[in-house]
Parts: C-alpha cells; sequence; structure tokens
C-alpha cells in the first residue's frame, strides 16, 4: 500500500510539474516570500538527492553530472548521406577485379590467386593499421577520419589509371593499397557516426544505412565492370575499357573528397542521446586507450560475437571473393550473369540490413535477432551449396538472394550488438575489433577454400564454409545479452523523473510547511517554481 501511495503521489507531482510549465513565459516576480528560505529549503532537497543517486550509481557526489539537453539536427542525414557515397566507392574498388577475374587473369598474364589476392589486400592491410585507427577514433575527430581515408581513396583511384597495361600488375596493387588504407578509416566509422549523430531510437537504422553505403558499392562493383569490360580478345582493346572504368572510378571519388571537406562535419553541437550525453561525460573523466581495449579483452560476451561475428562476415568476403569462380565454373560463359548473381547477393542484403536496422529501434531484440539471423544464413548455405550445380540458373539468383539477405543483414546487427555489450566504450575500438576478426577469418576463408576448389571441386569449398557457420551458430547462442546502452538511456530517463518529483515536492514543502501558506494556490505554486528554476536554485 505504501509503494502504492507513493507512487501515485509522484505521478500527481509530475502533472503539477507540467501544467506549471504551460505558464512559465509569464513574468514571474516574488515579494512576498522569503528568497533566502526558498533556496535554502529546495536547494537542500534537490542537492541532498542527487548526492543520493550519485552513490547509487558509484559515482563522486562531487564531481557535476552531465546536462540533461539532447537535440537531433537535421543536416545528420547529409553527413550519413555523404559517408555512404564515399563508403561506396571504396567496397566498389574492392570488389571490381574479382567480379571479372578470369577476365584480369588473362590480362595481366596471371593466376586466379593473384587476382584473389587484389581483394585479400584490403584484409591484410586492415591487420596491419587497425590498431592506431582504433585510436584515432576514439580520440580524434570524425572529420578528420573520414578526410584521411577519403583522400587515399582518392589517390589509390587515380593510381589505377596508370595499370591499364598488362605489364603493369604492380601499378594496379599499389593503387589497390590506398585503396586498402582507406577502408581501415572507412569499416568502424558507421557505429561511430550513428552514436553520434542519432537518437537512441534511430541510432540501429543509422548504422545500417552507414553499412547499406558499403555493400551499395559491392553490389555496384558485381554489376558495372561486366558491362563496362567486356571479354575480347584484343588485349589492346581490353585495356582500353579497363582504363575507362578506372576513369570513372577516379572521378567518382575526386568528387567525393571535395565534398567531404566542405560539407562533412565533425559532431553536432548537443549530443543527440541521453546514453552519448553519458558516455561523453565518463569518458571525459579520463580513460586511457590500453584500459579501453584490456576491458574490451575480458569482456567474455563481446569476445564470442566478435568470434561469431568474424566467421559469418569472413564467410561473406570469401564468396564474394570467389564467387565468379563458382559461378563460371558450374556455368562456363556466363560472366555477366555471374555479375548479376553477385548484384542480387548484396541488394538482398542491403534489404536484410535496413530492415533488421529497423526491427531493432523498434524491439531492442538483439540476441535473439542475431541468433535467428545467423541460423538462417546456416540454412541459406546449405541450400546454396547443394542447388548451385544443378543447372538451373534462375535458382541460384534466388538461393543467393536468400543467403546474402540473411548473411549481409547480419553486418549491422553485429555492429550495434557490440556496442550494446561495450557501453560505454568507444564505438571505433568495438567495431574495430569486430572487423579485425572478419578479416582475418576472410583471409584464411579465401585462401583455404580456393585451395579445396582446385583440389575437390566448389561443392566442397562451400561445405567447408557451412562448418564454419555452424560453429558461429553455436558460438552466437552462448552470448549472455546485457544491453547497457539501453540501460544507460532507462537510468537517465528515470533520473529525470526523479528530480522533477523531488523539485516539485520541496517547492510544496516550501509553500505548506516554510511559508505557511494553508490552501496555496495554482498562482503560488507556479511562482514558486519559475522562480526557483529561474534562480537555478532547483535544476530538473
Amino acid at each position: 500500500m505504501f509503494n502504492y501511495l507513493a507512487t501515485t503521489h509522484m505521478f500527481i507531482l509530475v502533472k503539477w510539474w507540467r501544467y506549471l510549465l504551460t505558464y512559465a513565459m509569464l513574468p514571474v516576480d516574488m515579494p512576498a516570500v522569503n528568497s533566502a528560505l526558498v533556496a535554502s529549503t529546495i536547494t537542500t532537497g534537490c542537492r541532498g538527492e542527487h548526492h543520493r543517486q550519485s552513490e547509487a550509481l558509484g559515482m563522486d557526489a562531487a564531481q557535476p553530472s552531465p546536462t540533461v539537453e539532447v537535440k537531433l539536427f537535421k543536416r545528420r542525414w547529409v553527413m550519413l548521406f555523404i559517408f555512404c557515397l564515399y563508403s561506396m566507392s571504396n567496397s566498389y574498388m574492392w570488389i571490381q577485379y574479382s567480379s571479372i577475374s578470369n577476365i584480369f587473369v588473362r590480362f595481366y598474364h596471371t593466376d586466379s590467386l593473384t587476382i584473389s589476392w587484389l581483394a585479400m589486400v584490403y584484409l591484410f592491410t586492415y591487420l596491419g593499421l587497425i590498431v592506431p585507427v582504433m585510436w584515432m577514433l576514439a580520440n580524434r575527430g570524425m572529420r578528420e577520419i573520414v578526410i584521411v581515408g577519403s583522400a587515399c581513396n582518392t589517390i589509390g583511384a587515380w593510381i589505377k589509371t596508370s595499370s591499364a597495361e598488362p605489364s603493369r600488375l604492380q601499378v594496379t596493387f599499389l593503387g589497390q593499397f590506398m585503396s586498402a588504407i582507406a577502408a581501415t578509416f572507412i569499416l568502424g566509422t558507421p557505429t561511430r557516426l550513428a552514436s553520434l549523430w542519432f537518437g537512441q531510437h534511430e541510432v540501429s537504422t543509422a548504422c545500417s544505412i552507414g553499412v547499406l553505403g558499403n555493400q551499395l558499392g559491392i553490389a555496384i562493383g558485381f554489376l558495372v565492370p561486366p558491362i563496362l569490360v567486356h571479354n575480347v580478345d584484343d588485349l589492346d582493346e581490353l585495356g582500353y575499357h579497363i582504363r575507362v572504368m578506372f576513369y570513372i572510378t577516379a572521378g567518382f571519388t575526386t568528387v567525393m573528397f571535395i565534398l567531404v571537406i566542405m560539407v562533412f562535419q565533425d559532431k553536432p553541437e548537443i549530443p543527440p542521446s541521453q546514453a552519448q550525453l553519458q558516455a561523453k561525460h565518463i569518458l571525459s573523466v579520463g580513460s586511457s586507450y590500453a584500459a579501453s581495449l584490456l576491458r574490451l579483452l575480458r569482456n567474455l560476451p563481446f569476445m564470442l560475437l566478435v568470434v561469431s561475428y568474424g566467421i559469418n562476415v569472413g564467410s561473406l568476403y570469401t564468396i564474394s571473393t570467389l564467387l565468379n569462380r563458382m559461378i563460371i565454373g558450374s556455368y562456363p560463359g556466363q560472366e555477366e550473369n555471374a555479375g548479376r548473381i553477385g548484384l542480387t547477393l548484396i541488394l538482398s542484403g542491403i534489404l536484410g540490413s535496413f530492415l533488421c536496422g529497423i526491427w531493432l529501434d523498434r524491439t531492442k531484440l538483439f540476441k535473439q535477432t542475431l541468433f535467428a539471423m545467423y541460423i538462417l544464413t546456416l540454412i541459406g548455405m546449405l541450400v546454396f551449396t547443394f542447388t548451385l550445380s544443378l543447372g538451373h540458373l534462375w535458382l541460384v539468383f534466388i538461393t543467393v538472394g536468400t543467403l546474402g539477405f540473411f548473411m549481409s543483414g547480419y553486418l549491422p546487427l553485429g555492429f550495434e550488438y557490440g556496442i550494446e555489450l561495450t557501453y560505454p566504450e568507444a564505438e571505433g575500438t568495438s567495431s574495430g575489433m569486430l572487423n579485425v576478426l572478419a578479416q582475418i577469418f576472410g583471409i584464411i576463408f579465401t585462401i583455404c577454400d580456393e585451395k579445396v576448389i582446385d583440389k575437390w571441386g566448389t561443392l566442397a569449398g562451400n561445405i567447408f564454409l557451412t562448418c564454419f557457420l555452424l560453429i558461429g551458430t553455436i558460438i552466437t547462442g552462448l552470448i549472455k545479452s546485457d544491453l547497457r546502452r539501453q540501460q544507460a538511456n532507462v537510468e537517465n530517463c528515470l533520473s529525470t523523473v526523479s528530480g522533477t518529483y523531488f523539485c516539485v515536492s520541496n517547492v510544496i514543502q516550501f509553500l505548506i510547511v516554510d511559508a505557511k501558506l494553508t490552501h496555496p494556490t495554482v498562482s503560488d505554486y507556479r511562482k514558486t517554481f519559475i522562480w526557483s528554476t529561474r534562480s537555478k536554485m532547483c535544476t530538473i
């Protein structure tokens, strides 16, 4: 009964508070009351409550708490759109060789493994640079990260324009290496961008859209190269088509670099959510980068997620890299359809990413959604494996589309779940660790799967990937769900309501007890409350 009465009392007071604020624009004077008495009464109550709440949260009571003001800016969508286009151009350059690998094998007089290395150089470069890039994401501004990455992306694209000669394979490797450096600055950015600019009810959707840009580039990389570069016998004509493709890419990346410099901003003036506000306050107190990494390594649920995420995304990298070879092996002469099948893989993944982002923002069912997507990815891989060689190209489109929906749709889910498990650590650090394992598994799976295909065929290679996806599914089921960021948002909301309750109750105490008003009117309540807030004696 006591809890019920206390809850009812708090609800009534909050309703009074909202009613009083309705008239806050009216001029208010307090000639009839003792201002010192008001200050003493209200300040004592509010500060005492703040002290009790700070002790309950394990914080230093003398340490000032952050303000509760948050705001969403419309230009957040512009920042996200620019990043998506920039990310799209980079991922396009990653896959543009693999989507027509048989043509580049003949043009550069090399083998398929060498062309696969043009894709794997992205993975190795990421592993070599991820530690300093994670430090930059955690300690430097978002604008600096995006500008440096866009500059490397543009330089790599222009270097490639000089590589359209059969004897210049080394030049194209150099250009691809510069683009790979840019990718290191890109892969961990969607989570950081979403957290800095978007509110708690749209952050998962924003992260999905950020990942969507990368996937869209891969989709274009499967579609455009087979259209621009035909498998002609004349090497001079073939070199001309390759050169045109490279110049188009270089022009687009240059436009994006100029756009980034002119438009892209670091972060909004006011944080977009209570969780971001609290994280900013906590991190400003002081925490070394090395200590943050150690905390992540000791976080068992997060490390399980890192392994399962690495297996899933590493398998996706392998399928994307070797898809042309898989399709051509079963359907000779179908280079353009192989590109369209790759496009189907990525476009269905884009749809999956977008829908899953919306679903997470609405439900916050991270563990359940992640586990379901992993199981469906495993089933999709099994179906693709045993239907690829049946001779029906239309069936391959369906099975690859289904596989892509779940496998590519998993990418933003893993990012967002990682942030939930590691809050309030820097988003770039957690996403960087997720990507590290993805690159490692991508390298191992690509090299091993190509060897398996060489010796036993495509069926055996796909079974190899399926076995690891089964392991990843089991690991995902073992992850303990600990949604720290959601908990922070809830605690901030409760803290705000609690502060409102105690400040309004102190106003009532002053009027009835200290000011000796037996029957205070609405005007008395309004004047006392407004005076106290304007005088900064009570902050809500």
